[in-house]
């Protein structure tokens, strides 16, 4: 693809997951999902702040934005992140507390589970093949 193909667009950098809380929130992927912090940068304009975080060495990252009345937590993410072992990562959170669902294994589909953050914000764990 060349920059007069289309719109140029090359890859997905970060994907916005609204939050109450960035501290609190921030604590979550960090320290319970074991993301690494990339970007933590003031936005003044705004009193938030500027947040990416990603699992260590993925090229695409999750920004934890500030909430609002247009982009509401607690919502269907559409994420799926990759995990090793499905049934592995849904033990571990569900030691931590994480709200998980079932364990879903069906022929011909990779192992996967729901998850929810502290936001009520739904995500799903599949095993990467």
């Amino acid at each position: 693809m060349t920059d007069t193909d289309g719109a140029g667009i090359v890859g997905v950098s970060t994907i916005g997951i609204p939050v109450a809380d960035q501290d609190r929130a921030l604590a979550f992927y960090r320290d319970v999902l074991g993301f690494e912090v990339r970007v933590d940068a003031p936005l003044p304009q705004t009193g938030g702040r500027w947040i990416m975080l990603a699992p260590p060495g993925s090229p695409v990252s999750v920004s934890l934005v500030r909430a609002s009345d247009e982009a509401p937590a607690g919502v269907e993410t559409g994420v799926r992140f990759a995990a090793r072992d499905a049934g592995v990562a849904h033990a571990a959170l569900e030691r931590q507390g994480v709200t998980v669902g079932e364990l879903l294994r069906w022929p011909g589909v990779p192992a996967m589970f729901a998850a929810h953050d502290q936001d009520g914000n739904r995500f799903e764990v599949v095993e990467a093949s």
